[in-house]
């Protein structure tokens, strides 16, 4: 995956948004941090990993393919924001075992991040999301098509006023 492209494309995305909206001074961090806590119960929804009260099985693989790259983009408007985009890496590392013990635990990192803005918290933040793809058997290079596909309808939700 080409993570630098993709925080190429994140960054103009959010540049174009702030100056759209007139947010170019505005302190969004804790915006995308809710954002991004919302996206990932929005994904775990669709995943359905921990409704044990329902039969329903989980959405079309290419829904919750959605579901993660809107978390993709929120991780990587994040690391933006505290300028970490040229010191990150991905590195393939898990220890939980369910889908659900890897959401409870990206729960528990993302408010780890809000608390200590630091690259240590920031890599860790982006590999465990990563994780959670592999998890859900996302390749790289799913996701980062899916990345692409999904920043271009939001480029398309901003110019119709979304």
């Amino acid at each position: 995956m080409n993570l630098s492209k993709l925080f190429d494309m994140q960054k103009a995305l959010d540049g174009y948004i702030e100056r759209e909206r007139g947010l170019e001074n505005a302190d969004l961090f804790d915006q995308k941090v809710l954002a991004l806590l919302v996206e990932v119960g929005e994904l775990a929804n669709e995943t359905r990993c921990f409704k044990f009260w329902s039969q329903k099985g989980p959405s079309e693989r290419e829904v919750i393919l959605e579901e993660f790259v809107d978390g993709v983009h929120f991780i990587l408007s994040l690391g933006l924001k505290l300028s970490f985009e040229p010191q990150v890496t991905l590195v393939e590392t898990s220890s939980a075992q369910t889908q659900t013990e890897q959401f409870l635990h990206l729960y528990e990192t993302i408010l780890q991040f809000k608390q200590d803005k630091s690259l240590k918290t920031y890599q860790k933040l982006l590999n465990d999301y990563f994780a959670l793809g592999r998890l859900l058997d996302f390749t790289a290079q799913e996701v980062e098509e899916a990345y692409v596909a999904k920043n271009e309808v939001n480029y398309q939700r901003q110019q119709q006023g979304y």
